[in-house]
C-alpha cells in the first residue's frame, strides 16, 4: 500500500468511526471523547465537529486562542487550502496565496471567521450563541486540528 492510499484508508476509517458515533448520539448531537463532550453539526450532508470543545479539552480557558494558533500555522494554512481546493469550487485561491505567504510572521493574526470571509472557504467556519455556538470544521480538518 502506497503512503496516499495508506492515509486515504485511514482518513476513511476515521470518518466511517465519526459516522458510526454521530448516528450513536444522534439525539444529542455530541460525542464523548476522554470525558469531554464535543458537539457535532450536520451540514449539507457533511459531518461538522467543533474545534471549540476540542481546544477546552487543551486550554478550558483559551480555547479561541489554540484554534487561532492552529489555524495561523504555514502546515495548516496550507493543509485548509488543500481540502478547499478539492471540495470547494468557489474557492478563491488568491486569497489563499496571500495569507499563505503571510504565515509564520510574527505580526500575522489569522481566526477561521476572517479565513472563511476571504476565501470562500466551507470546511470551517464560525456560529453564534452561547449554546451551540463556537468554531466548527468538517471532519477531516477536525481530524488535522486534533
Amino acid at each position: 500500500m502506497r503512503i496516499g492510499e495508506k492515509s486515504t484508508y485511514i482518513l476513511n476509517y476515521v470518518a466511517t468511526f465519526f459516522r458510526l458515533c454521530y448516528t450513536w448520539h444522534m439525539k444529542n448531537k455530541t460525542l464523548e471523547v476522554n470525558g469531554s463532550e464535543i458537539v457535532l453539526f450536520a451540514k449539507e450532508n457533511e459531518d461538522y465537529i467543533s474545534l471549540t470543545d476540542i481546544a477546552k479539552y487543551r486550554d478550558r480557558d483559551n480555547a479561541s486562542q489554540v484554534i487561532q494558533n492552529w489555524i495561523r500555522s504555514y502546515a495548516t494554512i496550507e493543509f485548509l487550502g488543500i481540502w478547499e481546493k478539492l471540495n470547494n469550487p468557489n474557492f478563491k485561491p488568491l486569497d489563499f496565496e496571500g495569507f499563505k505567504n503571510e504565515a509564520g510572521s510574527n505580526g500575522f493574526v489569522l481566526t477561521p471567521k476572517k479565513w472563511a470571509e476571504a476565501t470562500g472557504a466551507i470546511g470551517i467556519f464560525s456560529k453564534s450563541g452561547r449554546f451551540g455556538g463556537g468554531t466548527f470544521a468538517h471532519k477531516y480538518i477536525a481530524l488535522n486540528f486534533a
